[in-house]
């Protein structure tokens, strides 16, 4: 019987197989560089915050936006722009974004704007999806107006 018992621990023992290759220390090492790679790849992946925009902003800071010079694109219909739309602004109406992708510029900072916000959400993310640099205005126009902001034409 005792013998069983030695035999048991013996076994218990023996380094062999897996287990024994990520005991090295060289194993561990790679092991931990690997995960480290791993980590700053994601990291990266992120790219530089400072040259992408935030992915909504509210109206004051598309005011400033605008104020810099981004491209701004309205999504709303003809009837709607018709009626009333920020100057030196680009109409491309949400049904026709994705076929006039190639109006935009790419090498440039994009917010998205429509009547109340939701149509410019949409437009973002179809930008966004297409590799624009884009952001979307809460509020839309209608707040735009409200506070004050420069416009063509007025809401009815």
């Amino acid at each position: 019987m005792s013998r069983r018992k030695n035999v048991k621990r013996s076994s218990l023992n023996t380094r062999s197989g897996l287990s024994a290759f990520l005991r090295r220390p060289a194993v561990q090492v790679a092991m931990v560089l690997f995960v480290a790679f791993i980590v700053y790849l994601i990291a990266s992946a992120g790219g530089n915050s400072t040259a992408t925009l935030a992915r909504e902003v509210n109206v004051d800071k598309a005011y400033e936006m605008y104020q810099s010079g981004v491209f701004v694109v309205d999504v709303r219909t003809q009837e709607e722009w018709d009626e009333y739309h920020a100057p030196n602004t680009t109409l491309i109406p949400l049904d026709q974004l994705q076929n006039r992708l190639n109006e935009l510029p790419k090498d440039q900072e994009i917010l998205v704007v429509c009547r109340s916000g939701n149509r410019s959400q949409e437009g973002r993310d179809i930008l966004l999806a297409a590799g624009y640099n884009a952001t979307s205005m809460t509020g839309g126009l209608k707040e735009w107006y409200a506070k004050g902001y420069p416009i063509e034409g007025a809401p009815q």
